[in-house]
């Protein structure tokens, strides 16, 4: 079944179905204030972290799913609805949910009565804006009432699930006309409030919980909308809520808007109050004034489409295939720009309270995301990097509110360093700003010990050389990329976290081929960056390394047929045919493929040949074959999973794009394109009954040829899927490459495609590139005009602002004559 469509026009997702297989979220938001917000107005909102400034409570993994959020209830006569269909379940007349860019519209009609509305964050704003708008389609006046819902929260909310004893006692409000405020705990070590409005009179209100929805009630049966009469309830204690009350006649074809307001506030310590126990609110008036007429709302919305608008045009493709128009021109790079902004705190899976922002997650997001506000990227890797230690290890995760380190996690994840070259490079060749290198950056955020960013790059470069094993491969230490695979941890005890208890790396003959081909990766980058940079004897001491490293490989990571996953603890080998399960693993074939290690020995041609033959599915791409069915103390958490799922044989998408990059090294477009079609979710519509998430957005895991219900997606929105398909579909498949010293053009294509189109803002300029393919070729460049003027190599030089035209000819590389570029162009 299918329950929505993409309207690519107006660059939405149209939910026309409210009872998806799984909630449908969508984010507001792009700076400090997010909401989450599902096809049925469930989320919640909050400033910058979503466990400390959380404003609104909401109930996950509950029964029914998706408990609390925006909610409106409108009593018409007997009937008892909501627009978002939930919470009250009435069957609706018609329903419609739009997810768009940083908004939300849903609307929903009964009994010939409308009710719209949209949600978004304006730009620059601490706010959620509500605009809601009711229409009267009937022939007959409409007299009805009118609540709205909010149940806030604003304090710790893992202690909200425990500490009840101290929760229901500390609940606190003042209501100011239209104007509900939540004070709890600001007379105490607060310096922030939050309030909920609407601009219009009111004839009621609620700030308590139990007396607007009734002890035994639920959110589908309040007992103030059943009896359709508010309480005008003051919180004291217990459970703080806002709900505003309101009487409406409407004329037949009459429409009313109305303006709510999910504002929060912080105030200087000496400017906390008006009076004594009365909260200082000119900073919330002031919020309130610049959104209290729709005039104002739309201004703001329109503002938001243009700043989406100037993000979206940096990079578009033109190509007959509209499913890959619209994942690249719009929801992967929607992904990217949410999934930079969140990390991994906050989704449907991720609940906020347990995650920070991750070290080698932030930088791979950068990845997907760099091209549209470079700046941001800057900024990010200047905070990534003030939690690296002195000798290169780093914090696992860092906190968005105070930007230090997460010592609930530590560190000990040897491949983390290693991701800081990458996030550095991708930034310095997207912008050509080298400065960056420059700036005096913190170790363990102490400025005490702060060094130019070049040295932590050459710090955690040399982590790596600095915790080699037995067989010169890197240590794996808590672990790599795999955070499930636990090569040091042996762990018995079901109350400990396998990513937090006790690291044995002393002694340990665990290593890594997945940190072992990143190094080659990366290294190469950081030797080049030497070299743009002057650093001759560096470059040549890292390329000595990187060397060294290559031939380890070859020598002590190649199974035959593949490249092996690990060592573990005992020096025994991992990801093996010797192994009776888990023989091979999709990470190593894809980084030791990326790095191309031992490609003239045809083990990259093998390595990829084998996970052809072992790891793929309809679906993508499975983690490991064949897949554990016991517990093996000595690989840890992976080996727990049912199989098929998450990490033992589950379709971890994260790391497909690995694989298509790895075939794009060996020139095999019609693999890497369908590598990329298998996990990209615009062509997965047809089955979303079986899929269940988001068909707009990616998910880190779908389930495996070995689980119950192969094809079976989790995890959506938040995963490094997102940048690594995105950067793997533009510049390795299209190939659109920023360099140094230009764009660097290397398409690796199926045979059949005969040309597509991209335009690429770079630097200033906009490059309006045509990329023809007259020969049927996968890859390779015959000749690249630019301006009308062939140019050498396959290198568009940084060219001045204005608009540059870019013929691109797909063929054997070589130097054409003009008369031989004509004919191709012909054809």
């Amino acid at each position: 079944m299918k329950y929505g469509f993409f309207d690519d026009s107006n660059k939405e997702y149209v939910i026309t179905n409210p009872a998806t297989p799984f909630p449908w979220i969508n984010y507001l938001g792009n700076e400090d204030f997010f909401s989450l917000v599902s096809n049925t107005a469930g989320g919640y909102s909050f400033y910058k972290d979503a466990k400390f400034r959380r404003l609104n409570r909401y109930r996950y993994n509950n029964v029914p799913m998706d408990n609390g959020g925006r909610y409106f209830y409108i009593k018409d006569g007997d009937t008892m609805w909501s627009p978002g269909w939930k919470p009250v379940k009435t069957e609706l007349d018609s329903y419609e949910c739009r997810h768009g860019l940083s908004y939300t519209k849903i609307k929903g009609e009964k009994n010939g009565l409308e009710a719209e509305v949209t949600m978004f964050v304006p730009l620059g704003n601490w706010a959620e804006i509500q605009k809601m708008t009711l229409t009267n389609t009937s022939s007959e006046p409409k007299t009805f009432k009118l609540f709205s819902y909010n149940e806030w929260c604003l304090w710790n909310a893992e202690d909200d699930q425990n500490n009840l004893q101290r929760n229901l006692n500390t609940g606190e409000v003042e209501i100011d006309g239209a104007t509900l405020y939540h004070k709890t705990e600001y007379k105490e070590r607060r310096n922030h409030y939050a309030f909920y409005h609407l601009n219009s009179e009111i004839d009621g209100f609620d700030t308590d919980r139990e007396s607007f929805i009734g002890l035994y009630n639920e959110f589908s049966n309040p007992q103030a909308v059943l009896d359709g009469a508010p309480r005008n309830s003051e919180a004291h204690g217990w459970s703080p809520i806002a709900s505003h009350y309101k009487e409406i006649t409407l004329a037949p074809g009459q429409s009313e808007d109305l303006i709510f307001i999910l504002g929060y506030v912080e105030n200087a310590e000496d400017d906390k109050w008006e009076s004594k126990g009365v909260i200082n609110k000119t900073k919330a008036k002031a919020l309130i004034n610049k959104f209290d007429t729709v005039e104002k709302v739309d201004a703001a919305l329109a503002e938001l489409a243009s700043y989406w608008e100037n993000l979206l045009s940096v990079i578009n493709i033109e190509h007959e295939d509209d499913k890959l128009n619209r994942m690249v021109n719009i929801w992967n790079q929607y992904q990217c720009m949410v999934t930079f902004n969140m990390s991994r705190s906050a989704s449907f899976f991720e609940v906020g309270i347990g995650r920070g922002m991750g070290f080698r997650d932030s930088n791979q997001d950068l990845i997907g995301f760099v091209h549209q506000i470079p700046e941001r990227a800057r900024e990010r890797i200047i905070d990534i990097a003030s939690t690296q230690f002195p000798d290169g290890g780093c914090y696992h995760q860092y906190q968005p509110l105070t930007k230090r380190g997460n010592d609930a996690i530590g560190g000990g994840f040897n491949d983390d360093p290693m991701w800081l070259i990458l996030g550095t490079v991708s930034y310095i060749k997207e912008s050509g700003d080298f400065s960056i290198l420059d700036e005096m950056v913190p170790f363990d955020n102490n400025p005490a010990l702060a060094k130019t960013l070049f040295d932590h790059l050459t710090i955690s470069f040399n982590h790596v050389i600095n915790n080699l094993g037995p067989n010169g491969l890197p240590l794996i230490g808590r672990a790599d990329w795999n955070d499930c695979l636990n090569l040091n941890c042996f762990s018995n005890d079901p109350n400990e976290s396998f990513q937090t208890t006790e690291n044995n790396t002393t002694g340990s003959k665990a290593e890594s081929l997945m940190i072992a081909g990143l190094f080659v990766v990366y290294g190469k980058d950081y030797i080049e960056l030497c070299k743009e940079l002057g650093k001759t004897e560096e470059a040549k001491r890292a390329t000595a390394y990187v060397d060294t490293m290559i031939e380890a490989v070859k020598e002590k990571g190649w199974d035959g047929e593949w490249y092996l996953r690990a060592y573990d603890y005992y020096g025994k080998k991992v990801g093996s045919n010797e192994n009776e399960e888990a023989k091979i693993f999709i990470e190593s074939q894809g980084w030791c493929s990326m790095a191309e290690i031992g490609i003239e020995e045809g083990m990259v041609e093998k390595s990829l040949n084998s996970v052809k033959e072992r790891l793929d599915t309809p679906y993508g791409i499975v983690l490991n074959n064949p897949a554990f069915t016991e517990y093996k103390i000595e690989y840890g958490e992976i080996s727990t999973y049912p199989a098929g799922y998450k990490e033992n044989a589950g379709i971890f998408c994260h790391n497909n794009p690995w694989i298509m990059i790895g075939e794009t090294k060996l020139g095999r477009g019609n693999e890497a394109w369908q590598y990329y079609k298998q996990i990209s979710p615009a062509y997965l519509e047809e089955v979303q009954d079986l899929h269940k998430v988001e068909p707009y957005v990616y998910c880190q895991m779908i389930a495996g040829k070995d689980a119950y219900k192969p094809g079976e997606g989790k995890n959506s929105w938040l995963s490094g899927t997102a940048a690594w398909n995105f950067y793997a579909v533009v510049q390795y498949i299209l190939g659109i490459n920023p360099d140094y010293n230009g764009l660097m053009i290397d398409p690796c294509i199926p045979n059949e495609w005969k040309g597509y189109k991209v335009d690429r803002k770079f630097r200033g300029a906009t490059y309006n590139i045509e990329i023809k393919n007259p020969n049927g070729v996968s890859k390779g460049v015959a000749a690249i005009i630019v301006n009308g003027e062939e140019i050498e190599g396959n290198i568009i030089p940084v060219l001045p602002a204005g608009n540059h035209s870019v013929e691109v000819i797909m063929g054997e590389p070589k130097i054409a004559s003009n008369k031989e570029i004509e004919e191709l162009s012909v054809n």
